[in-house]
């Protein structure tokens, strides 16, 4: 089955990797470096799920997270949050994700994870 992901990632080689992994699966993906707003973005791509970098130049990937997730008509799609640095994102608060996987990952866990969220999007990693 195929997905549409959103990635928000700034590392060029991790995007370049998940890129070709993603879209081999048959997904289709939509990739920004960095954003200030998710909003826009998902009202206009309309993803299944949305995969986030934690550090992020300008905002963090949890706060990207949270405006999705206070947004009644888009609460209900999965983010997942990556992150390099487990301790400091766990340490900052529930930041409603579904899941979270630390960096560097095996990408079979990622994709189990995508799969896990995306059929069991109510489940919060963090609850």
């Amino acid at each position: 089955m195929s997905y549409k992901i959103l990635l928000i990632e700034n590392d060029e080689k991790l995007v370049e990797v998940l890129r070709e992994i993603l879209e081999n699966a048959g997904h289709q993906l939509h990739v920004l470096p960095e954003t200030y707003d998710i909003r826009p973005i998902v009202t206009e791509f309309q993803p299944d799920l949305v995969l986030l970098d934690f550090l992020l130049p300008g905002i963090n990937g949890g706060e990207l997270c949270s405006q999705l997730k206070r947004m009644e008509k888009y609460q209900h799609i999965p983010v997942i949050i990556m992150s390099a640095f487990p301790r400091v994102m766990l340490s900052l608060g529930d930041y409603g994700c579904n899941a979270f996987i630390a960096k560097p990952f095996d990408l079979n866990n990622l994709l189990e994870q995508i799969g896990d969220c995306i059929h069991e999007p109510d489940r919060s990693f963090l609850a």
